[in-house]
């Protein structure tokens, strides 16, 4: 079991910072595969972000190649977000989620297994 909680998110103007953190419980943390996502009001959820459970591997939308970037520390059992450049279509809320099959970086939100509450990312213009 492992229990995931996000927090960093707030407002913040168009071409501002954010970092997101994601904290999570349980000692098999290292092993499971880490993913973003966010969602948008009337939206579906959508792949954000994701790295494996080694970090040798990363994904990114191509809305955000660039701009945000996926990182773990292990010893910490925490994933962040950071976030550069935001846009006001970045606003959404923001999910961390993990995946048991460590090695391979899903962006199919049906595919992992634990998700955190989510952190509202608001992007003024």
């Amino acid at each position: 079991q492992v229990q995931l909680v996000e927090s960093g998110g707030g407002l913040v103007q168009a071409g501002g910072s954010l970092r997101l953190s994601c904290a999570a419980s349980g000692r098999t943390f290292s092993s499971y595969a880490m993913g973003w996502f966010r969602q948008a009001p009337g939206k579906e959820r959508e792949f954000v972000a994701g790295m494996s459970w080694t970090g040798g591997r990363t994904n990114y939308a191509d809305s955000v190649k660039g701009r945000f970037t996926i990182s773990r520390d292990n010893a910490k059992n925490t994933v962040y977000l950071q976030m550069n450049s935001l846009k006001p279509e970045d606003t959404a809320v923001y999910y961390c989620a993990a995946r048991a099959w460590g090695s391979v970086v899903s962006t199919t939100p049906s595919e992992y297994d634990y998700w955190g509450q989510g952190t509202q990312v608001t992007v003024s213009s």
